[in-house]
């Protein structure tokens, strides 16, 4: 069975990215936690190593909303929007108001670059993703959400047309190079470092992988076709661009500083690319052959953004509940312990908060009066 005559399956290849995703992503924020306590500099390269590994976050996210969002309303066209944006509301943009209000209220110290005082600047941070260290992504993921009246029409240009969909390639990879040259040149230890540094959260850092996810499903089968007989390039492109990745990075020496590991260099890309060509031939598989792990995969994708915004805010629990005393002993022993806990609570936290709130929303609408029908 093919990718295209099982859209109705549990899980699709959107599924896979964002749980992949959503479980790397709280690595690098426990990894960039441990690292704050200057471990010696072995830890730091082991940490260092395997930031990189897990450094392909963003990328599949933006990969996996795009895939699934247009497996499933690729037919819209701009007057379904208001349908389409009542629906992402509830499930996208009220988690995000609560969880940015939780850190900015309740853990203001997790606040990026300057701390809010006074109302403009509370604003400024809610909007802008400074509120915590992972809620850039959130500025620059709801972007796409907004934008989507673009990529449905894009799905309708390149639709059984294999010329247009090449072209549509063609024309990102050479965009998108561009925009990676302009942003090492000018803000990656360039001029712009810190004046420019929202441009890390524009929509068009992360557009490629969003551009390729609505190709993926719209060319499924050629695109499953390419995952299959390229899987043995792509293991050994994989081991490559890894070891480059963390050249480059140890190349800056000690101490190590994650933030010369940015998305947006070439090397990071094409990694970001790989291995979602690699989580994608995962996810081909298990469809193919009806795999056990299908539902777990959609169950955890359903929670997996939920469990995203929440993943600092649980750590911060227990890093102050003692995990800060765990990288004296060993900072290994702390990843593990840190990371495990997280992602429990994170991922535990979305499931029960959405089925409580369900239940308040039931018993309101029990409770609301009926009107009388004359």
């Amino acid at each position: 069975m093919n990718i295209k005559k099982s859209t109705t399956s549990a899980a699709d290849i959107g599924d896979y990215m964002k749980v992949f995703a959503c479980t790397a992503v709280m690595m690098q924020t426990v990894l960039s936690i441990v690292l704050s306590t200057n471990p010696s500099y072995g830890y730091q390269t082991t940490i260092g190593i395997i930031y990189n590994l897990v450094k392909f976050t963003a990328p599949a996210f933006i990969f996996g909303i795009l895939y699934s969002t247009t497996r499933t309303t690729n037919q819209n066209t701009l007057e379904n929007y208001g349908g389409y944006m009542k629906g992402t509301w509830s499930a996208l943009f009220v988690p995000t108001i609560w969880w940015t209000l939780a850190y900015l209220f309740i853990f203001p110290n997790v606040q990026q670059v300057n701390k809010f005082n006074g109302v403009g600047s509370f604003l400024w941070h809610f909007i802008n993703g400074n509120a915590a260290p992972h809620l850039w992504y959130n500025t620059m993921m709801l972007q796409f959400i907004l934008l989507m009246p673009f990529f449905w029409a894009l799905a309708h240009w390149v639709r059984d047309n294999t010329k247009r969909g090449l072209w549509a390639i063609v024309i990102t990879v050479v965009v998108f190079a561009a925009w990676i040259y302009f942003y090492d040149a000018q803000v990656f230890h360039g001029p712009h470092e810190q004046s420019w540094y929202l441009l890390d959260r524009l929509f068009v850092s992360f557009v490629i992988y969003a551009i390729f996810g609505v190709l993926a499903w719209m060319f499924r089968d050629k695109f499953e076709t390419f995952i299959k007989k390229s899987l043995p390039i792509l293991v050994v492109l994989f081991i490559a661009v890894y070891y480059w990745t963390n050249r480059e990075l140890f190349s800056f020496g000690h101490p190590v500083q994650l933030t010369n590991a940015p998305y947006y260099k070439p090397s990071m890309t094409i990694y970001a690319l790989t291995v979602i060509f690699l989580v994608a031939a995962l996810a081909i598989h298990h469809i193919n052959t009806h795999s056990k792990a299908l539902p777990v995969f959609h169950f955890l994708a359903t929670y997996a953004y939920r469990a995203y915004l929440s993943n600092v805010f649980w750590l911060q629990i227990i890093w102050r509940l003692g995990g800060k005393n765990l990288p004296g002993i060993n900072p290994i022993l702390a990843i593990i312990v840190c990371y495990l806990l997280t992602w429990v609570l994170s991922f535990s936290s979305a499931y029960l908060f959405h089925i409580a709130w369900s239940k308040v929303k039931s018993s309101i609408k029990r409770t609301e009066p009926q009107r009388s029908v004359e």
